[in-house]
């Protein structure tokens, strides 16, 4: 019996011991937050026996039991044009025009490369049980699952938007609930909920005119046989599931259907490291005053700043009494002052953790939001493009973050704006209360991927978690069909009493003048 009782208790903690499941991993995005987002993830799924095939710009610098990289460097190539393009002005269709372009573009090369054609869709090359995949418009990727007949996993880096909450038939109101944009609009006033369902209206027009049909046209080059009996269309409306990198305490609560999961923050290592001693030593010299530390990000590339914007930064940050750890990739950089150190890369999670880190300046980004949040630490946001706004506009909202234009900011409001954040003690305790509401989870980010990740394969796919919702038109699935005939009735109703009432008045008015006319006759001849 105590037999027994162990070996049910080991098929239900550890799923992953049953049998290795052979995973390809999608993971294309030429941007290291996306995947150093899911690496994690997928180390974990690794170490538990399961065999992962990796595509990404990103290969392993050390071998990983169960992890073979693809790699795929092509992707790379116009990333700089890309962000380029984000950050210069531009109307609301060439924003999308440009962001579907660059993912229909990163589709292609991978179908193209070498080492993806090789291993993956060479015919009898290949087998895998489960698909998991950057699920940022690229549709055409997810032909892979019925090529292979297996189910798909996707993963949200930056939130949901509208796109998934079309394939997975989320219910999202577009009164409450702003999709990741490089636009911030006030929901709370007419005129902001109308400027949103403009723009949502634009990408989605640009993405189902455009871009639809060119991932169809990759799906029925690579898998013609397939693509005669099932659309890509129903493919992608077949996704077995969703991580979503949010949590209701990171960013506006909002509803899901059973197949989307919050995992926001299932990369932050439970266990920060040792800083170098360097570093150590650095941060210990700061005294009372504590330590600034300074990124914004792996995409935003500050070593092409203007010199007028690094002025800004150098005079600010020298001004501090402050010491100030700048993650830069130019390490030469020029008139350094000395209560400043500069590096390439920096343990970013490790320094959050640390307890003489009183402030993070950051871009935004939803990875650099999470960690900041999860070791309670105050922020002044510098949002530059997409997620970042909405993400900083939301902490702000809460309490511990304060902002800037990095464009028009003088080197007086940067100082001013960190002393604040510095002195006002509520920025400190507000962001430890938003820190402890974060991590007071049932389980952490990362067992709660791997278990619905377990999930999915035991149950085949889990198509029972799947809402009817997601294969409905957008006026049925929001019954603007029947409110229509509800108002079209209405409006026959009312018609119709109109007509009642107009026949009526004029039929008096004829019996009216009728009587009137008899009555005038009448006395005419009695005289």
């Amino acid at each position: 019996m105590l037999a027994s009782g162990l070996f049910y208790l080991i098929i239900l903690l550890f799923p992953g011991f049953l049998y290795g499941a052979r995973i390809l991993a999608l993971f294309p995005v030429p941007s290291h937050s996306h995947y150093y987002h899911a690496l994690p993830y997928l180390k974990n799924l690794a170490s538990l026996g399961h065999e992962i095939t990796s595509v990404s710009p990103f290969p392993s610098e050390e071998p990983v039991k169960n992890i073979y990289d693809i790699y795929v460097p092509e992707v790379l190539n116009s990333f700089d044009e890309l962000l380029k393009q984000m950050t210069t002005p531009k109307n609301t269709w060439e924003f999308f025009d440009a962001t579907n372009e660059f993912v229909y573009n990163i589709t292609k090369d991978v179908f193209n490369n070498d080492g993806v054609r090789r291993e993956i869709l060479r015919p009898g090359k290949a087998q895998f049980d489960l698909i998991i995949v950057d699920i940022w418009k690229y549709d055409a990727f997810y032909s892979l699952a019925a090529y292979f007949e297996a189910p798909i996993i996707g993963l949200a880096p930056c939130g949901i938007d509208w796109k998934i909450d079309e394939m997975v038939g989320n219910p999202s109101p577009m009164s409450y609930l702003q999709s990741p944009s490089s636009y911030l609009y006030n929901l709370d006033t007419f005129g902001g909920r109308v400027a949103h369902v403009v723009e949502v209206a634009i990408s989605w027009f640009n993405w189902h005119w455009r871009y639809e049909q060119k991932h169809e046209a990759l799906y029925k080059k690579y898998f013609p046989k397939i693509a005669e009996t099932k659309p890509l269309s129903e493919i992608s409306q077949d996704i077995a599931l969703v991580l979503v990198n949010q949590h209701f305490t990171l960013g506006p609560p909002r509803p899901y259907v059973p197949n989307v999961i919050e995992v926001g923050g299932m990369h932050i290592d439970e266990q920060p490291k040792a800083l170098a001693q360097d570093l150590e030593d650095f941060i210990q010299g700061s005294g009372e005053h504590g330590v600034i530390y300074f990124s914004l990000g792996t995409n935003v590339r500050t070593k092409n700043m203007v010199d007028d914007r690094k002025r800004i930064l150098i005079e600010a940050f020298g001004s501090l009494p402050q010491r100030v750890l700048w993650k830069f990739e130019d390490e030469e950089l020029q008139d350094i002052p000395s209560n400043v150190l500069v590096r390439k890369w920096l343990p970013q999670q490790d320094l959050l953790a640390h307890p003489k880190v009183k402030l993070f300046i950051t871009h935004g980004g939803m990875q650099s939001t999470i960690e900041s949040i999860h070791y309670g630490k105050p922020m002044l946001g510098l949002p530059f493009f997409y997620d970042q706004f909405t993400n900083v506009d939301h902490i702000k909202k809460h309490g511990f973050c304060l902002s800037l234009n990095y464009h028009d900011m003088t080197s007086d409001e940067l100082k001013a704006t960190i002393l604040q954040l510095l002195t006002e003690k509520r920025f400190e305790v507000t962001a430890r209360i938003a820190g402890a509401r974060y991590r007071d989870q049932p389980m952490k980010p990362l067992e709660t991927a791997v278990w619905w990740t377990h999930y999915v394969l035991r149950h085949k796919g889990a198509p029972h978690m799947r809402v009817a919702g997601r294969k409905l038109s957008f006026f049925t699935h929001h019954s603007l069909d029947v409110l229509g005939t509800v108002l079209l009735v209405i409006l026959l109703v009312i018609i119709a009493i109109l007509l009642i009432i107009v026949f009526s008045v004029c039929k008096i008015s004829k019996n009216i003048s009728t009587r009137l006319v008899v009555k005038k006759q009448r006395k005419q001849k009695v005289r």
